[in-house]
């Protein structure tokens, strides 16, 4: 996944490091699909229904500015067909809350009804730019 930062993130991150304010890093953060194009502004049409729901994430020690997923993410199965999946985002809540980072699959994802869609440990990776 290409991935960048929303500008939430970076805010919070350039407070805390130049400015000394707080900012408590999210105890869970979990991965959303996108059915269209994310942004820094953290748009885009996050998947809903259909037996979708954010999957909580995690993450191992970064190597060369680079961090992969530690464990397996599984969506689904799905109770009817999904809309094609092209992005996917990093959250800091199970439902609403704030998109931290995002990026464009590398290839697009169809869901049909009674399928998964799993993501392999190390699969996503983040990139500090």
């Amino acid at each position: 996944m290409a991935n960048q930062a929303t500008n939430y993130l970076e805010g919070k991150i350039v407070e805390h490091v130049l400015r000394n304010v707080s900012f408590t890093s999210p105890a869970t953060v979990y991965l959303a699909l996108f059915s269209s194009a994310t942004d820094e502004a953290g748009s885009g049409t996050e998947l809903a229904g259909n037996g979708y729901s954010r999957q909580a994430i995690t993450f191992g020690a970064h190597s060369g500015g680079t961090c992969t997923n530690s464990n397996t993410v599984t969506f689904g199965p799905a109770s009817a067909n999904w809309a094609t999946v092209t992005d996917a985002a990093i959250m800091d809540a199970a439902t609403t809350g704030n998109m931290l980072i995002y990026g464009v699959l590398a290839a697009s994802k169809t869901v049909n009804s009674g399928e998964s869609l799993q993501f392999s440990v190390g699969q996503i990776s983040v990139q500090v730019l």
